[in-house]
């Protein structure tokens, strides 16, 4: 019968897989399709930039069934392997909770290796086999058996059950995976949860063999033993004892909730799973299942089992363990897998590596004096037509004269002969060699007035801004070709500032022969030692 079940289920199971397999969304935040009408006002805010959080996605529901090992914890010892199956469906609520309806059908059996005799309480013993009756006043002292002859000796019985129990429970489950956001997501979630339900189960015992007679002679053939001769026992019990559960087990009659011949009773169940992802529908869940009880005859038996004394309630209330495997099927139209699959992040990681939603600026550089700067970073945007500009859209005026080089007929003026005219022409008197014909030393008149270079850091190429300081170096040894210069760098005592000296050095000499054609033979270099800042170059006339 079992195997009908669970071939039933596995048919159902195939069949939901193929009609619902080209069902499900891709899980974009940018698809909407997935994002419920309810909450698109919110989602269009965020693709207009102005809310931060996409909406949340509608996800699919989950069903399952599985099968696995059930066995109850209670008075008498349990027998395993016994089987249980389940099915549920399941929805999320959020990224972290879901909830779980889910059905469980279990069969639980049990037997003791001790024998009992105390059992003058239990009405599915005290009927079949006598057992003894102890005096109120003295728990210890005997005053007969339940055998109204009183000539029957004690008897000794085996506990056993067999329990065919149902349940239905709630369950709130959380996946541990999405507590933390930082790692991107595997292929298998951890989840734990807890809930609460019914559970209804029939109870009955085996106290009579085939021609519904009691099992007097083998029970009291049975030796009493000690735990490591337990096998021993069974052994012989399972092989003089037929398979049949005839007697109905103790129960609390009239006062017990029922439904249908079954014992109704609330029930709160704890939970443990990992599940394996094999594709974006189908995943498989192993899963432990505890379930405890609101009563104490799960396996019909509920006093205690000392040898001695009058017998009372035991305290503990039975549960049942449920180690399951299963196989989940993700169905849902337009949604994305259920949320405890989904890192809520994926999105965010993934735009802030790929940038897909970053509006580029268009070129727009208007340049209305068309000096090649932009007006947005032009600091003079009125530039004559023709001038030479810096980087920053200023005139160059290499001689600092007032007068920007494209209108200066004297381009480099001494600064003693300064200020000048509207034309760039200085204001000194005629030389005394020209009076005098007196012909003057070709360097006493060169330029000292140059400019120093700063490298950041180790740099060792030229910025633009040194290019821009030695070209006006060019321009005032062009306008003196008798001049030459010596460049001074200051490096530190070791050979790697002395090296990176020489090599800004050299670079600083060869672009002013390369790209303003001075002559080498008018550039000297040296590396001083400790002589000012390593990253300044000054140049000098010699």
């Amino acid at each position: 019968m079992v195997s009908k079940k669970y071939k039933f289920l596995l048919g159902i199971l195939l069949l939901s897989t193929g009609a619902f397999a080209q069902v499900g969304g891709r899980g974009s935040v940018y698809d909407s399709s997935v994002i419920p009408a309810k909450r698109m006002a919110q989602q269009n805010e965020f693709w207009n930039s102005t809310y931060n959080f996409p909406a949340k996605p509608r996800n699919m529901w989950e069903i399952g069934v599985s099968g696995g090992m059930f066995s109850v914890s209670s008075d008498v010892t349990a027998k395993l392997p016994t089987l249980g199956f389940a099915a549920h469906v399941r929805k999320a609520f959020g990224y972290v909770f879901s909830l779980r309806l889910q059905y469980l059908n279990g069969t639980g059996k049990g037997m003791n290796w001790l024998a009992s005799s105390n059992y003058a309480k239990n009405s599915a013993w005290n009927t079949k086999y006598n057992a003894p009756v102890f005096s109120p006043g003295n728990p210890n002292r005997t005053i007969g058996t339940l055998d109204p002859t009183g000539t029957r000796p004690w008897e000794r019985v085996f506990y056993n059950y067999k329990v065919h129990l149902q349940d239905l429970s709630l369950q709130g489950i959380i996946t541990l995976n999405n507590v933390r956001f930082h790692k991107q997501k595997t292929g298998f979630v951890i989840y734990g949860g807890a809930g609460i339900g019914a559970s209804w189960f029939q109870t009955k015992v085996n106290a009579l063999d085939a021609n519904g007679q009691p099992y007097t002679a083998l029970f009291q053939s049975i030796q009493s033993a000690n735990y490591s001769g337990r096998k021993d026992v069974l052994k012989a019990l399972k092989a003089g004892m037929d398979k049949s559960y005839q007697t109905e087990a103790e129960n609390e009659n009239n006062r017990r909730p029922k439904l249908g011949k079954n014992t109704l009773k609330p029930s709160g169940t704890v939970l443990l799973g990992i599940a394996f992802k094999l594709s974006n529908r189908i995943n498989l869940a192993l899963e432990d299942r505890v379930t405890f009880v609101k009563t104490d005859l799960l396996d019909g038996q509920r006093w205690q089992e000392q040898g001695w004394g009058d017998a009372s309630l035991t305290s503990d209330f039975d549960s049942y363990n449920y180690a399951s495997l299963g196989i989940n099927v993700n169905l849902g139209a337009k949604a994305v897998q259920p949320l405890w699959w989904v890192n809520p992040l994926d999105y965010a990681y993934d735009e802030l590596r790929n940038h897909r939603n970053v509006k580029i600026p268009k070129n727009d550089c208007n340049d209305a004096d068309a000096d090649g700067v932009c007006d947005h970073l032009d600091r003079e945007p009125n530039t004559p037509a023709g001038c030479p500009v810096d980087t920053h859209g200023v005139t160059r005026d290499t001689d600092g004269d007032g007068v920007p080089d494209c209108k200066d007929k004297q381009l480099i003026t001494p600064t003693e002969c300064q200020p000048v005219n509207a034309d760039g022409v200085g204001k000194c008197p005629e030389p005394e060699c020209c009076k005098n014909n007196v012909v003057a030393d070709p360097k006493a008149n060169c330029p000292c007035d140059y400019p120093s270079l700063s490298f950041k850091g180790n740099a060792l190429t030229l910025s633009a801004d040194n290019k821009a300081m030695l070209a006006t170096v060019a321009s005032k040894m062009k306008a003196n070709p008798n001049c030459s210069i010596n460049i001074n760098g200051y490096p530190e005592a070791s050979k790697a500032s002395q090296a990176n000296c020489q090599k800004r050095l050299d670079a600083i000499k060869i672009y002013l022969i390369e790209k303003e054609g001075i002559s080498a033979d008018r550039i000297t270099t040296n590396c001083e030692v400790g002589g000012g800042d390593k990253n300044t170059i000054d140049v000098k006339c010699n």
